[in-house]
């Protein structure tokens, strides 16, 4: 999706994507509170009129954003694990693999915490409470939580059979990181020095790699 600079005006193409990007950066700017259609038109320079003839209103714009912001966090988590160095043992390249997705998982949230918002936000219809931030539901569409789920599904068979082992590990997985993720952007967390973040963001994903052993 092509990036388009806040203060130029549209002329010609795709209104619609011109509008989703205008979005995206609106809420990579602020969040999913700052995803308002009229805003998005005045940026691409288009009427309001104009952008309502590609959408119903503000609740369907965010509802596109907040996939749009998904893709991006599963992206980052792919990139995270793509860097992951090999093993030849299956075990380990199976527990390097989750850490590096949990990894990407918190890292976006610290890099990008309006569109890590945006994410996991509550879509209403035009008119409605505004949204807020909450906890992710484990719908099978989110990408991130498929790829935690997938990880752990590997790290069970490179390991052989864990007596105990569930499949609930994956969304015990998602909270933890998700949770801290949270923590880091609104909680306490969020005035700790950087090196002591990437201490607790480290001890965090030993323990969910560790917590699958006893799942």
């Amino acid at each position: 999706m092509a990036a388009i600079s806040g203060g130029k005006t549209y002329h010609h193409g795709d209104l619609r994507n011109a509008l989703i990007c205008a979005a995206v950066h609106l809420a990579a700017d602020g969040g999913p509170e700052r995803v308002v259609l009229r805003e998005a038109a005045r940026r691409v320079g288009v009427s309001p009129t104009a952008a309502y003839r590609h959408f119903d209103g503000r609740g369907e714009l965010l509802r596109t954003v907040k996939v749009h912001a998904q893709r991006l966090l599963a992206d980052s988590m792919e990139r995270a694990a793509a860097r992951e160095p090999g093993a030849d043992d299956p075990s380990l390249a199976a527990e390097r693999r989750l850490v590096a997705l949990c990894r990407g998982y918190v890292g976006f949230a610290v890099d990008q915490p309006g569109l890590y918002r945006a994410a996991f936000c509550v879509a209403r219809p035009a008119g409605a409470e505004e949204p807020s931030s909450g906890p992710p539901q484990a719908e099978p569409e989110i990408r991130a939580f498929t790829l935690l789920r997938e990880a752990l599904e590997g790290l069970a068979k490179a390991g052989g059979p864990r007596p105990g082992f569930r499949p609930a590990a994956g969304a015990a997985a998602w909270s933890a990181v998700h949770g801290l993720s949270l923590l880091l952007l609104d909680g306490p967390l969020r005035r700790l020095p950087a090196q002591r973040r990437d201490d607790v963001v480290e001890s965090t994903l030993a323990m969910v790699v560790s917590g699958t052993r006893v799942l």
